[in-house]
Parts: structure tokens; sequence; C-alpha cells
């Protein structure tokens, strides 16, 4: 049985003391119920503020992204080990926004993949397409394409990954795939998984999840939690989400 995973991802959000609120509410009020883990991805300064008031806490936390390099001269850039260092578990690697904006490849996200699995995080992997994509019918060979990049990359390290499904689409736009949509997207990802025997892979749904529709998509076979945008600056909704 899947572990129940909810990360939040407040992307570049956040300020000392909005992000002390809301960290002392998730202390204070989430009691980890069995099979569950609730995490957030803070803006790499707020790192040490989340270690430190999350460290008592049952709540994980982790990076928004890490480089694909060890050290050396590539200014603006944060390794995985930098981020290992405050104690995070996690490290999301690939997201659209990191995909469209900063031009990076299938190939950088995998070997961020391994930067991160190398340091200790758990990377998580993020894919999905585009709507041009999906009103071609390229769902399914786009989304391969994407994890193909890191079975091929990983190998056996692949089991120690998350995979994030998050159309494109549905991302800050308050449009979300309907469950059904969402659960044959992640069938077909496992089933692309459990070629390179990483099939028990937890896989997350992205893409405006909030407490209201979060039941129905967790109730769906191959969805083993959410990453979630805006909904987890939110401390209400957030813990509604780790419950749901």
């Amino acid at each position: 049985m899947r572990d129940r995973l909810i990360v939040g991802n407040w992307k570049m959000n956040g300020d000392l003391a909005t992000n002390a609120r809301l960290l002392r509410r998730l202390t204070a009020e989430w009691r980890a119920p069995g099979g569950r883990v609730l995490a957030v991805c803070v803006p790499t300064p707020y790192l040490a503020q989340a270690q430190s008031e999350l460290r008592a806490s049952a709540v994980a936390w982790g990076a928004q992204d890490v480089s694909e390099h060890v050290k050396g001269a590539y200014t603006g850039d944060v390794s995985a080990a930098m981020v290992a260092e405050f104690g995070a578990r996690y490290a999301i690697v690939g997201h659209s926004e990191r995909r469209q904006l900063h031009g990076e490849t299938d190939a950088v996200v995998a070997a961020k993949a391994r930067a991160a699995l190398a340091a200790g995080l758990v990377p998580i992997a993020c894919v999905g397409e585009t709507l041009a994509e999906r009103e071609r019918g390229d769902t399914d060979s786009v989304v391969a394409r994407e994890v193909d990049a890191l079975t091929d990359a990983l190998g056996a390290d692949t089991s120690r990954i998350v995979v994030a499904y998050e159309p494109i689409w549905a991302i800050g736009t308050g449009r979300t795939a309907t469950p059904e949509q969402a659960q044959a997207v992640h069938a077909a990802v496992r089933a692309r998984l459990a070629r390179a025997g990483a099939g028990d892979v937890p896989i997350l749904y992205g893409g405006s999840v909030k407490a209201a529709n979060a039941a129905a998509l967790f109730a769906m076979a191959d969805i083993d939690g959410g990453l979630v945008g805006g909904a987890s600056l939110d401390a209400d909704e957030f813990l509604m989400l780790g419950r749901a």
C-alpha cells in the first residue's frame, strides 16, 4: 500500500512573517495519520526557516529545484548537497514552469533527479502535456518521452523517486483534469515505470488541486497524492488536503 503524499509548492511566494504563521499552523495541527505524508517545498532562501519551524513536527520540507551540477562556476544555482544540509527530504525537478520559462530539457531534468538522489534527497520529477499537445492527442507520447528520460538516466534508482503528473493546461488556471482523465495518464505512467522495475513509485497529481476536488482525485487507483500550488499557501486548505 503506497502512502498518500501531499506536497505544497509555494513557488515564488512568501515572506518571513507569513511563512512563520503558516508553518506554525502546520506544526501545531498536522498529526500525520497513518500512511499520510505532508511536505512543503519552499523557495531556497526559506529553507533555514522551514528547518527551524518544522524540525520537531511531522511535516517534511524540500526545495523547488536543484542544479544538475555538484559545484562550480554556476552563479545563482543551488546544489542538491546544499539543499540537503538544511534537512530537506524532497526536491522538485522539471516543474513545467522550469521547463517552459528556463528551457529545461528532459535530459537536464533527469540529471537534476540524479543529482538529488546522490545528495540523499527524493526528487519529485514532474511530467505533463500542454493544452495543444492534449488537443492533438499527444498526451501519452509526451508523458512517455518524459518518463523514459528519467528511467533511462536513473535505471534501478528510478524506484527511489516520486513522479508528479501535471497537465500544464491545469496549472494555476483553475481548470482541473477530471479524475478519470488524470487516472488514465497515471495508469500509463505507472505502466511505463513498471517496465523499469519502479511500478510502486508514488505518482502525484498536480494542477489546481484543492480541498473541493481532492477526494475524487485521490480515490483513483493510481493517484497517490498531490503536488499543490496555491492551495498550499492557505493553512486551512492545505491541512484539509492532507486529510482528504
